[in-house]
């Protein structure tokens, strides 16, 4: 397995892609709402990319066909945005990838259309959680899946399952790099975590199981169950300090902050 470990100047260039990402991913959720169609959540976001000077990476990527996924309910990634129109209730994952400058940064968010059921709250609130739990151990002289039991422990203690057939990937010259970061497993194993690192951590919650299937457009991976699923994910670097998330606003960074959370990344 070759783990690229990114020079500070490659990791300038991810922070920098991953600013688009974070200001693409906050245009879509002020969009989200019922009556507006997939396509206009894809189109706001690709529209924020090209003026920022970003590239949708997802586009065209092994013959992706949009800027990049919007999933809903039972849907758990790689959804197409298209003509739908959500309603009221929807629950709602959006997935970006932005490339400036030939490198690359990937981060997704769940939102809700409107009011929804306080269960579904409670699953994307889990699912948030679970990403700084796992993150927590993003530190130098840790395994890889450190991160990965920690999420799995978090997520499977409020009732929930973890999705086994997808998981989180190195990220930065390419969209998706070694090491694989899955959300489950024992810890203490696969690759030592080193300074330089960029990873995409991105914990993936079913309410039900953790059976999915894909549809028959070949991309969108849905629970097998039919119940929602909730995504949260960011692109990070491991630091001498622990890690340091590239795909936030300052607004996020500073509720992260005001929260303990990244201050727990730092020093916990």
């Amino acid at each position: 397995m070759s783990v690229r470990v990114k020079s500070p100047s490659e990791v300038a260039g991810i922070r920098a892609a991953g600013a688009i990402v974070a200001g693409a991913l906050e245009t879509a959720g002020r969009e989200v709402r019922p009556g507006v169609t997939l396509k206009r959540l894809g189109d706001a976001c690709e529209s924020y990319i090209r003026r920022k000077g970003g590239i949708p990476t997802f586009l065209g990527y092994r013959g992706f066909p949009a800027p990049v996924c919007v999933s809903i309910n039972s849907e758990v990634v790689h959804g197409i945005p298209d003509s739908r129109v959500l309603v009221r209730g929807d629950i709602v994952k959006v997935d970006v990838g932005v490339t400036r400058d030939g490198l690359i940064a990937d981060a997704a968010r769940t939102f809700f259309a409107g009011e929804v059921a306080a269960k579904v709250e409670a699953l994307a609130a889990a699912t948030e959680q679970a990403f700084w739990k796992g993150v927590a151990q993003a530190r130098p002289g840790r395994h890889v899946t450190d991160i990965s039991c920690a999420i799995q422990s978090y997520v499977e203690s409020r009732g929930y399952s973890v999705v086994r057939d997808l998981c989180g990937h190195g990220v930065g010259v390419a969209l998706h790099e070694e090491p694989s970061v899955p959300n489950f497993g024992p810890p203490g194993k696969g690759v030592r975590l080193v300074p330089g690192m960029t990873l995409a951590v991105e914990p993936m919650v079913n309410m039900g199981g953790h059976e999915v299937d894909t549809m028959d457009n070949g991309w969108t991976v849905v629970a097998r169950d039919g119940l929602p699923s909730a995504h949260y994910e960011n692109t990070l670097v491991v630091t001498e300090d622990g890690p340091e998330i590239l795909t936030m606003t300052d607004a996020e960074s500073g509720a992260a902050n005001a929260a303990g959370r990244l201050k727990m990344e730092h020093h916990g």
